[in-house]
């Protein structure tokens, strides 16, 4: 009978062993959950960002005239356009950039050709990125 009585307590212990690597377990899947979502947040914003400067070469290739129209400098003012539709689509792009990318920024350079190479925009994209101590940046060279 007292053998009996002692191993009672025992399956309280291993009932509490247990629960106690299931709570480990399943701290470690929320863990990985909050990974996930962060990663995913993360791509997200990078889909964006690319989406957005895609956007301004599509509309650079479409009005090519004058040359250097869409160079609105850094920061990026719309009226530095060089004809109405390079206002209208600088300010559409910037208003699109802060409102879909946290602290967005545009930012467009032209580069004038030579006989050798072609002229040339870089678009630039800055958002801050969640965990980031300075701003992600994303850069697209259109020559035209």
């Amino acid at each position: 009978m007292s053998l009996r009585i002692r191993s009672l307590g025992f399956t309280l212990v291993e009932s509490m062993v247990a629960l106690l690597v299931l709570s480990i377990g399943m701290l470690g899947i929320a863990a990985l959950y909050v990974e996930t979502l962060q990663a995913s947040r993360t791509a997200l914003v990078r889909t964006q960002a690319v989406t957005l400067a895609s956007d301004l070469g599509d509309r650079i290739r479409a009005n090519r005239t004058p040359a250097n129209a869409y160079a609105c400098g850094d920061p990026c003012d719309p009226t530095n356009g060089g004809n109405a539709q390079a206002v209208d689509d600088l300010t559409a792009w910037l208003d699109s950039i802060a409102n879909q990318l946290p602290g967005g920024v545009g930012q467009v350079t032209f580069t004038a050709g030579t006989p050798t190479t072609p002229s040339a925009y870089v678009i630039t994209v800055s958002w801050t990125e969640v965990g980031q101590a300075s701003a992600v940046a994303y850069a697209l060279r259109v020559e035209i």
